[in-house]
């Protein structure tokens, strides 16, 4: 009995043996089986993924301005105002390209030119001074009456006179001031050097003979005068020359008034008011002028005498 189980034993083993290596080798074949397909289908797989991944990414590429144009609407509508909305820099605002200047208002000279063909005198006064031609022209001292002109024959025209302002000389006893022409046609070459009255403040009262001056171009005779109340005081100084036949008279006057030692009122500066009427008296041109001119000025200096 032990010789045969120990057959079946054996028999046993061999037959687990052989199960155990037929178990084996179905195993064996069926990993490797496995194996193959799952490498076939991984390498599928990757292939089968990057194809996606490059499909994805060029999708994402190149539909992404429209992407972002849908989907943020806000940005688009900025960006259509910022390309329509023009833009001003400094710069350009500066440039002088680009702006136009306001013409300036152009400044009234400060002198006006005055005129008259019948005498031929021309000359500059200050726009802010007072101008008076003709018949009314006399000048006129305040307080003190007329400025008598100083030919040494009647028949002496008025022309023009200018009057300066009664403020040109605030805090001052200045009253008046003016500059004057004359002209007579009725005194001759040698008679226009002379004068009917002259200075006589010298110290013997004697009168004081006419002095050669230059004024511009022009030579001319002067002489001056002074005639004075309790309260006002005029001054006058007078220049002749010769020109176009006929005498030509200038007066450049001064009236003051009041104490001015009184209230700080303080005398003015006589110089300087002379000074100022003397430019006016270098701006003087005599002009040529027509026969007809003056054989009426000749009627009207006629005139003039009788009176």
């Amino acid at each position: 009995m032990a010789t045969i189980w120990k057959s079946t034993n054996q028999k046993s083993t061999n037959q687990n043996s052989t199960n155990q290596a037929t178990n084996n080798t179905i195993s064996g074949t069926t990993l490797s089986s496995w194996s193959r397909q799952q490498k076939l289908a991984m390498v599928a797989g990757f292939a089968i993924l990057g194809l996606l991944l490059a499909v994805s990414a060029c999708s994402k590429q190149s539909p992404k301005p429209a992407l972002v144009g849908v989907s943020n609407p806000a940005s688009n509508s900025a960006t259509a105002a910022a390309a329509t909305t023009p833009v001003t820099t400094p710069t350009a605002a500066a440039s002088p390209a680009s702006t136009k200047k306001t013409p300036k208002t152009k400044k009234r000279p400060a002198n006006v030119t005055y005129s008259d063909t019948n005498s031929g005198v021309s000359f500059l006064y200050p726009r802010k001074s007072t101008l008076i031609s003709g018949d009314k022209a006399l000048p006129q001292f305040a307080g003190l009456g007329d400025a008598s002109m100083n030919f040494v024959q009647p028949g002496g025209v008025a022309v023009a006179t200018v009057e300066l302002p009664s403020g040109s000389y605030p805090g001052t006893d200045f009253a008046s001031a003016f500059f004057n022409v004359n002209v007579n046609r009725s005194v001759s070459e040698q008679e226009c050097a002379h004068f009917a009255f002259v200075d006589s403040r010298n110290a013997d009262g004697e009168p004081v003979d006419a002095e050669k001056v230059k004024i511009g171009s022009t030579d001319m005779e002067m002489t001056s005068n002074f005639s004075a109340n309790a309260i006002k005081q005029a001054e006058t100084q007078y220049y002749h020359s010769y020109e176009n036949q006929a005498c030509y008279e200038y007066v450049l006057g001064l009236g003051t008034e009041g104490f001015a030692t009184e209230g700080g009122v303080e005398h003015v500066n006589r110089d300087e008011v002379f000074a100022n009427l003397k430019k006016i008296l270098a701006t003087v041109k005599i002009n040529p002028v027509e026969p007809e001119h003056v054989a009426e000025q000749a009627v009207n200096s006629t005139a003039s005498g009788k009176e």
